[in-house]
């Protein structure tokens, strides 16, 4: 499961990794970015299949067209590629692939009855995509929502100790053929391959990631384990 992500980079960052543009009323409306704990609800910006040369606000949580009620989103945070021909995706698999920038995301591995929080990096923190699939909603009322979900993959060698699950990160080369239109559904999961081991760097960071109100620069910091006291009778 992926529940938690970081986007730090700026706009002019993200344009130049992506060869894509921000809309300027999208920026002044949501100014997305940038966002240290992006959780399930935040709107940050995606790059689409229908439009790849501009980026595009998206509520993390995919709400499908069919739902009655946008609380489903809550569930689909993320797609399973395991599963992501079933029903539930089939429809997004097909029409609507997208591209979730990030530049980090947090992971917590479970010791005893603790958890300790990661954050996972590609190449020291460059910015990375991730597979994703998008939706637009029209709720009861008639208000439009445009939704995404992070497709994940089980989780590299380098990383399965910390949780079995990771993000389904794109090489760069794969970017643009996951969100070409071109490529049928089976073309497009065959780019979600094993990430290599030594692009990926993981460390522990402070425990305030695991509160969404919690959001500024601290939350990337690595911190240390302490040092175990030394055995005075030894």
């Amino acid at each position: 499961m992926c529940g938690r992500s970081s986007l730090t980079k700026t706009e002019k960052e993200l344009e130049a990794r992506f060869h894509s543009t921000f809309y300027s009323e999208d920026l002044e409306r949501y100014n997305p970015i940038p966002n240290f704990n992006v959780a399930p609800t935040h709107i940050i910006p995606v790059i689409t299949n229908q439009d790849p040369t501009h980026f595009k606000p998206m509520r993390w949580g995919l709400i499908p067209f069919w739902a009655k009620d946008a609380k489903v989103g809550y569930k689909m945070i993320n797609a399973r590629v395991e599963t992501i021909t079933d029903k539930t995706f089939k429809s997004s698999l097909e029409k609507r692939r997208c591209l979730i920038p990030m530049d980090g995301y947090y992971e917590w591995k479970v010791i005893g009855k603790k958890k300790k929080p990661y954050r996972i990096t590609i190449e020291h923190g460059k910015l990375f995509a991730v597979a994703g699939l998008w939706e637009k909603w029209k709720s009861p009322t008639g208000e439009i929502m445009e939704t995404y979900t992070v497709i994940t993959q089980p989780a590299s060698k380098k990383i399965e100790h910390i949780h079995d699950r990771m993000p389904a990160i794109l090489l760069p080369e794969q970017e643009k053929l996951w969100i070409d239109n071109t490529i049928s559904p089976d073309q497009a999961l065959q780019l979600i391959i094993p990430y290599p081991d030594d692009l990926i760097d993981a460390y522990t960071v402070g425990e305030r990631v695991g509160k969404v109100t919690e959001n500024d620069k601290g939350l990337i910091d690595e911190v240390k384990d302490e040092a175990p006291a030394p055995d005075l009778f030894s």
